[in-house]
């Protein structure tokens, strides 16, 4: 099924509704040589029904001529201190130095970042790098602040230190989203997040304490948060989602490793929770759970005697039945 526009219907272009995926895109940079074309690039995909531009200046300019082109959705475009917005819901400021990234970012999917001054002829790999770095951490703590949960593309160069300057921000400000092996059991000091297993981490002792204690009972903090009123339900139901739905695309034979408690040896406990990979038969296999510091070999050996013991109690119950 085709959606089109009046302009369209003479040929100038028809759109797919069923490819549009209503994301919002801020190019941060988009100015430059490189986002005038990505800024139109974006503008005319129908994967992206909001393009903000932002640079330090003639972004409103760049905006109003990429509003004549017949696209759905919207183009805004701001600098600093002033915006152009072709949705009349859309103000048009002046306002205060750093307004015009704030709302340049607000609710924004995907940020391409091709900010920056260019290589030209003599300048070395670290003469853009002291320009470009400070450019990057600039707009990356914008994106930490107003979308973090965004995808950020780093075009800026040199890119082999930019990227992780960008990292670097959002684990600064604590925004960035980690896969952290959890493994063992359900309840309290049964619950063993390895910190140590995620690449690039580096947690003080005080912090790495409090937020293993936080995993461990993060189910006593929604209690009592709720006061009486219940216990975590929706980020449970939200769990048990994304599992039954990797599941199911295991068994559609997509490969799926997900941590699972189950019957298994990888420690002398009847069950643990550890990855495992799906596959169309269920758990096709149990996967070991690597190496552990001292602190978290600390809390396995707390865990070990409450976890057997939590085991027993029920086959236990079953034995009386």
């Amino acid at each position: 099924m085709f959606a089109t526009r009046s302009l369209a219907a003479k040929g100038m272009r028809m759109y797919s509704s069923s490819t549009s995926l209503n994301a919002k895109v801020a190019v941060l940079g988009a100015a430059g040589g490189i986002g005038q074309p990505l800024s139109m690039l974006c503008r005319l995909s129908p994967v992206f029904t909001s393009v903000s531009c932002y640079d330090v200046v003639n972004t409103p300019g760049v905006a109003a001529d990429l509003s004549h082109i017949p696209s759905p959705g919207s183009v805004t475009g701001f600098t600093p201190t002033e915006g152009f917005g072709s949705d009349a819901n859309v103000k048009c400021y002046p306002a205060g130095a750093g307004a015009g990234l704030a709302d340049a970012l607000k609710g924004c999917d995907v940020v391409i970042i091709p900010a920056g001054v260019p290589r030209k002829p003599g300048m070395t790999r670290d003469d853009l790098f002291n320009t470009n770095a400070s450019i990057v951490r600039t707009l990356m703590e914008g994106v930490a602040e107003h979308c973090p949960g965004a995808l950020t593309c780093i075009i800026s160069n040199p890119v082999n230190s930019t990227v992780p300057i960008a990292k670097d921000v959002l684990v600064n400000a604590g925004v960035l989203p980690a896969d952290v092996p959890v493994i063992g059991g359900h309840a309290g000091i049964t619950i063993l997040p390895l910190f140590s297993q995620v690449p690039g981490l580096t947690l003080t002792d005080a912090e790495r304490e409090e937020l293993t204690v936080r995993v461990q009972f993060g189910g006593d903090e929604v209690v009592k948060a709720k006061d009486g009123a219940g216990s975590a339900t929706l980020s449970m139901a939200y769990a048990g989602f994304v599992f039954a739905e990797n599941a199911v695309k295991a068994m559609k034979g997509e490969k799926v490793v997900q941590a699972a408690y189950v019957d298994s040896d990888v420690t002398d406990a009847e069950f643990f929770a550890s990855p495992c990979t799906f596959g169309p038969g269920g758990v096709e296999e149990v996967h070991g759970f690597g190496e552990m510091t001292e602190y978290e070999q600390g809390w396995f050996d707390k865990m070990m005697p409450d976890l057997k013991a939590q085991i027993a109690k029920g086959h236990a119950f079953m034995e009386e039945k």
